[in-house]
C-alpha cells in the first residue's frame, strides 16, 4: 500500500447535517449487532480481516434465484487483450419468452471490497417488478488489481454481455448500469469508456452515493470526518489502492475518476443519489450539474439525514422513498 497524500481542509469544517432520526437509530442497532464492521473508517492493514467478514453471510443461489423467479448461471468469459477472464453471473427471469432489459451490475466496496453477489439480492427486487434481467460482474480488486483493472473487467463483462445477447435472451439496446459506491464510479466510467471507445451504448445509468472524485477534498468530505460510514479517510484507503501515488495528483483519468472527466455529453440518461450526511454527497450534485450543462439528462436526489448505504442498513421512512424513486425512474426508462 502506498503512503496517501492527505488533502487538508481550507477552514475548519463545517458541522454535519444531522441524521435521520430513524435512520440514526438503525444504524445505532446495525452497529450493536456488527460491531466493528459497522464504522466510518479503518486501517489498510484490516482489509484482508474485513473482506473476510464480509464472507460470513454469503449470498446463495436460493437467494438469487427468488423461488424460482430466477434462473442462474455463471460465466468466464474474455477480459481485455492480455487480461484474464472476467466472471459473470447472470440471473434471467425463468421463463422469459421474448428478450427482455437487463441490468448490468457493479458491486460496490469502495474497490477494495466485494464481489458479484454483493448487494445482487436488493437489485433483484427491482428486476423482479420490472422483468429484466441481472448481469452481476466481478471485477479485480485494488489493491491487487490498481486501475485500470477494474474498470476494464467492467467494460469487457459489457462488451461481451452486449453481443451475446440473442444467446442470452437480453435485448442489447436495453440494457441498464447499475452500481453502488465504487459500483456507481465504475458504471459511470464504463459509460464514459463505452462513448469514447465506440461501444456498446447503456439505455441508462444508476449511480446511487457513486464514488466519482479521487480528490477527497468536497466539503462533505470534510464534514463527514468520523461519523456514519465511509469517511474521508476509507476513502483515501480507497482510491490509494486504486491509484497508488497518483490519487489526488494531475495525471488521473477520467476512466478511473470520472468526476475527472472534461466532457460530460453524450452519456445515457443517469440517476444519480445521495445521502445528506455522506462524503460522496457534494462529488455526486457535482456530477449531475456537469451532465445538465454538457446538454445531457439526469434525475438528481439528495436524501435528507441519510448517511452512506442508509437504505441497506435501515429499513426506515427515508429508505423506502429511496427505493420508490429509483423505481419510478426506471419504470419511465423502460417504459419509453
Amino acid at each position: 500500500m502506498t503512503t496517501l497524500r492527505r488533502t487538508r481542509s481550507p477552514v475548519p469544517a463545517p458541522p454535519p447535517p444531522p441524521f435521520d432520526p430513524e435512520l440514526a437509530a438503525g444504524l445505532a442497532a446495525a452497529a450493536e449487532m456488527a460491531g466493528e464492521a459497522i464504522r466510518p473508517s479503518f486501517n489498510p492493514d484490516e482489509i484482508p480481516a474485513l473482506r473476510r467478514s464480509m464472507q460470513l453471510q454469503p449470498v446463495t443461489d436460493d437467494d438469487l434465484r427468488r423461488s424460482g423467479a430466477f434462473e442462474l448461471e455463471e460465466r468466464l468469459v474474455p477480459g481485455a487483450p492480455g487480461d484474464p477472464d472476467v466472471a459473470l453471473l447472470i440471473c434471467r427471469p425463468a421463463g422469459a419468452a421474448a428478450p427482455v432489459p437487463a441490468v448490468y451490475h457493479v458491486h460496490g466496496g469502495g474497490m477494495i471490497f466485494g464481489d458479484s453477489r454483493t448487494g445482487l439480492p436488493a437489485l433483484l427486487d427491482y428486476a423482479e417488478k420490472f422483468g429484466t434481467a441481472v448481469v452481476s460482474v466481478q471485477y479485480r480488486l485494488a489493491p491487487e488489481h490498481p486501475h485500470p483493472a477494474p474498470v476494464e473487467d467492467c467494460y469487457a463483462g459489457l462488451v461481451w454481455t452486449a453481443a451475446h445477447a440473442t444467446e442470452l435472451g437480453i435485448n442489447p439496446d436495453r440494457i441498464i448500469g447499475v452500481g453502488f459506491s465504487a459500483g456507481g464510479g465504475l458504471v459511470a466510467a464504463v459509460a464514459l469508456l463505452a462513448r469514447d471507445r465506440g461501444g456498446p451504448a447503456l439505455l441508462g445509468q444508476v449511480l446511487m452515493s457513486p464514488m466519482l472524485d479521487d480528490r477527497n477534498d468536497t466539503p462533505s468530505s470534510f464534514q463527514m470526518a468520523g461519523i456514519g460510514l465511509w469517511d474521508r479517510t476509507a476513502n483515501e484507503i480507497g482510491w490509494g489502492a486504486l491509484l497508488g501515488d497518483r490519487r489526488g495528483g494531475p495525471d488521473v483519468p477520467p476512466y478511473a475518476a470520472p468526476a475527472r472527466a472534461t466532457d460530460l455529453s453524450g452519456l445515457p440518461s443517469a440517476y444519480i443519489d445521495a445521502g445528506s450526511c455522506e462524503t460522496f454527497r457534494d462529488e455526486a450534485v457535482a456530477y449531475a450539474a456537469r451532465i445538465w450543462q454538457a446538454g445531457g439528462q439526469a434525475e438528481l436526489h439528495i436524501w435528507p439525514g441519510g448517511f452512506h448505504g442508509f437504505d441497506m442498513i435501515a429499513q426506515a421512512a427515508l429508505s423506502r422513498d429511496a427505493a420508490a424513486a429509483r423505481r419510478g425512474w426506471l419504470h419511465r426508462l423502460l417504459a419509453d
